[in-house]
């Protein structure tokens, strides 16, 4: 059993203090992010995650791509289509995942113990398309989602080739709304899924009684859903698990959605559920969703819980 974040963590950008900072990043070779990532990523491996993140430090999900794609701009914090949507102009994620994955190296001495290592992780094309406007060009969102999925297929080979993840994470929550084209949404995947050579993971949060079934015919090696912040998921998981036996599950047990530290029996109860509904080797431990809003040490604090939980079912 594995453990892993769904993506984001508290930002702590810091202030630049010395003269030469200034300067750099007044000419614009200043990195201001970088040490929020490193700090995510210390913090991730002191909890004891097994699958870190860079934690997503740029921005909110769905402009830190859009930012970067043709045919799309972004408004008041806002994005809209505006034209036909073509490739992205720069590699958006993939210099953030290998600064992840040297610091986790120096971090273990300069050698990335086995069953250890980073993902990639790219929100999906269906939840960046309803959650964008469209202004022109597309007359409906299933031909956007298509085009979009050709364009974000670049930077999924690209985290493949430069990053080498231990697996790539597309992030769908649109999936359990009811207001996706089922069809179109695995047509998407599977262009992004297409000659890829590393896992693929599919993140779904959300009640999920009425998409499980459509969800789980999808072409991903992982699902990862939430278990924790709602009492109904676990009983869908449980009714249909049949229909994911060939899948390993990421199993959300840590609330995201509230700022306070989980109850330990809590969580251990539903991870126990689990092991007896998918089996321990099936299970990859994470938190319902990105910790981005928690505060740093309760953030910390729910990664801590969730890795000595898994430690003591491992």
């Amino acid at each position: 059993m594995k453990s892993t974040v769904v993506g984001s963590y508290p930002v702590e950008l810091k202030e630049l203090s010395s003269s030469k900072d200034k300067l750099l990043k007044f000419l614009g070779a200043h990195d201001t992010y970088k040490d929020a990532i490193k700090s995510s990523v210390i913090a991730q491996l002191d909890a004891g995650v097994d699958i870190i993140s860079d934690g997503q430090v740029r921005g909110d999900m769905v402009s830190i791509f859009t930012e970067y794609i043709p045919g799309m701009r972004i408004e008041d914090g806002n994005t809209f289509i505006v034209s036909k949507i073509r490739n992205p102009t720069k590699e958006i994620s993939v210099k953030d995942l290998q600064y992840a994955k040297k610091v986790m190296s120096d971090y273990y001495g300069g050698k990335i113990p086995e069953g250890k290592g980073v993902k990639g992780i790219i929100t999906g094309p269906n939840t960046i398309v309803h959650s964008s406007r469209i202004q022109a060009f597309y007359k409906n969102k299933e031909d956007a989602i298509i085009d979009l999925a050709h364009s974000l297929k670049h930077e999924v080979d690209a985290i493949a080739k430069k990053a080498e993840p231990s697996y790539i994470q597309i992030d769908e929550p649109f999936l359990s709304t009811g207001m996706v084209d089922m069809k179109t949404a695995r047509e998407a995947i599977d262009i992004l899924r297409d000659g890829l050579d590393v896992p693929l993971a599919m993140h779904v949060c959300g009640i999920l009684s009425q998409a499980f079934k459509d969800i789980s015919r999808f072409n991903v090696d992982i699902l990862d859903f939430e278990f924790a912040g709602n009492n109904v998921n676990i009983g869908v998981l449980e009714k249909n698990a049949d229909l994911i036996a060939n899948k390993k599950i990421g199993f959300g047990c840590i609330d995201s959605s509230v700022n306070t530290l989980d109850d330990a029996k809590d969580v251990e109860e539903l991870v126990k559920k689990a092991i007896e509904i998918v089996g321990k080797d099936n299970l990859i431990l994470d938190p319902d969703c990105g910790l981005r809003r928690a505060p740093k040490d309760i953030a910390f604090g729910k990664l801590k819980l969730l890795n000595e939980i898994k430690d003591k079912y491992s």
